[in-house]
């Protein structure tokens, strides 16, 4: 297995198929990029730049605990073939970010990459707008500790996080998650016309908006981002996109509530010159428990998202893993597939990654119904002839766990894949499904398919 020390002598040279290749443990994902140890989080950073995609994330890599936070490193020319970088950011002592550099974005500053994150210097501090500078590869990173934005000086505001940046009519903008003392979720917003220097303009949404307070409830709106996604019936072909992840405490990184979105407009305040953002319809963006703190990039005709699964305790059936059985694994947690974002019909419509059509390998049955069985590393395309119920199980040895069950109607498609104990489901024009679970010796897949439905199955391989 290869070790963020590996990484370090060697830069550039760790492949996430070495890692995969030659990892221990069954329920490690083969496709799904991640080091061979340690705790992962929350993607972080995510961009295009020079030709490459680059996704940072929340990162431990002395233990498969949530601790000491530190962003990783993986990058790719094609979303298929991943190698691993020396860790980005550690937590400096003495700095504001000792206790942990946490979530943010990655952007050019006038040629340079640079990280805007939040840092927090002790257990229970607020969390404040960190800046580093990094080398035009994103390799290497130099944190000088400076801070662009602290708390707010505002008595309403108790607790602040995960800072993005977004552009509008020409300008640079900003926004941070945060939490209120009357316990509505909020979002605060700011101006960056100096990337070292954010200017807080006040609280900018909150939960208290009925369209937004349509969703489960939160107390904070974590990893909030807005990015215009593509969308055939807007003029321009783009709409504006708005998710955060919703915080309640003592979630305990479960995070049951998951992860909400809004769609609607933005515009220019003609009193201030700030932008205003108008919510016309929302709803959640994953129908999976073990999918949050996602995070998007806008690129050119394309809004790509990777969300964060992480282990555990096991729900709705299904079995997961005890602490101490991930301690005794060393590693934690599994970044999705890329997913492609756009809006159908006012709606937000989630589909895998155009790219990730390479790992398709040797078609193992086609057109099959009744009960049909997958590899460990499967792709199932089910098609349905009439309205039913698919299920995913896992089977043998005398027990017989239900992972995923949704109902299709007639001249529906679900895409399925398995990537040891990660699932996703996709559902055309619909969010997707995120779920964990591990299987034990002795048992397989399965998928269960009403009558008039089909599947074809492939085996994940990588591609030459």
């Amino acid at each position: 297995m290869t070790s963020p020390d590996l990484a370090a002598v060697h830069p550039g040279t760790v492949t996430f198929d070495d890692v995969a290749a030659a990892h221990p443990d069954p329920a490690f994902p083969r496709f799904h990029p991640r080091p061979a140890q340690g705790w992962i989080n929350d993607p972080n950073g995510i961009s295009f730049i020079n030709g490459r995609y680059h996704v940072f994330f929340q990162y431990n890599p002395d233990s498969a605990r949530h601790h000491r936070i530190a962003w990783g490193h993986v990058s790719s020319a094609d979303l298929v073939r991943w190698e691993e970088h020396p860790v980005a950011l550690r937590p400096q002592d003495g700095g504001p970010d000792e206790y942990g550099c946490w979530t943010g974005v990655v952007t050019d500053d006038d040629g340079v990459p640079t990280a805007a994150y939040s840092g927090v210097r002790s257990d229970g501090g607020h969390s404040q707008v960190v800046i580093a500078r990094g080398s035009e590869d994103l390799v290497s990173w130099e944190q000088a500790g400076h801070v662009a934005a602290t708390m707010p000086a505002d008595g309403l505001v108790i607790a602040v996080r995960d800072p993005f940046i977004f552009r509008f009519n020409g300008r640079r903008y900003a926004m941070q998650g945060a939490g209120l003392a009357n316990g509505h979720a909020a979002l605060l917003l700011y101006t960056v016309d100096d990337l070292s220097d954010w200017k807080y303009q006040g609280i900018w949404l909150t939960s208290e908006n009925p369209v937004a307070g349509t969703f489960t409830p939160a107390e904070i709106w974590e990893c909030p981002q807005l990015v215009q996604v593509p969308d055939t019936g807007a003029p321009g072909g783009g709409t504006w996109l708005m998710m955060f992840s919703l915080w309640l405490a003592g979630d305990s990184h479960e995070h049951a509530n998951g992860v909400g979105h809004l769609i609607g407009s933005l515009a220019e305040d003609p009193a201030t010159g700030l932008p205003v953002f108008t919510p016309r319809t929302g709803g959640k963006s994953d129908l999976g428990r073990d999918f949050y703190a996602p995070q998007v990039v806008s690129l050119e005709n394309r809004a790509l998202l990777w969300g964060w699964a992480n282990e555990g305790p096991g729900r709705d059936g299904r079995r997961g893993r005890s602490q101490e059985e991930i301690d005794a694994a060393g590693w934690a947690g599994v970044l999705t597939f890329p997913r492609e974002l756009s809006i159908v019909d006012g709606s937000l419509a989630v589909s895998p990654a155009p790219e990730v059509d390479a790992y398709r390998g040797g078609l193992r049955t086609g057109r099959a119904s009744g009960t049909v069985s997958l590899p460990a590393f499967a792709e199932a395309v089910v098609r349905a002839g009439r309205e039913g119920l698919v299920e995913l199980l896992l089977v043998g040895n005398g027990s017989r766990q239900v992972v995923f069950s949704g109902s299709v109607d007639a001249g529906e498609e679900l895409r399925v894949f398995v990537d040891a104990s990660l699932v996703e489901v996709y559902r055309t024009g619909s969010v997707a499904t995120t779920l964990r679970a591990y299987p034990a010796a002795g048992e397989e897949w399965q998928l269960s398919l009403p009558a008039g439905a089909t599947a074809d199955v492939w085996s994940l391989a990588r591609p030459a």
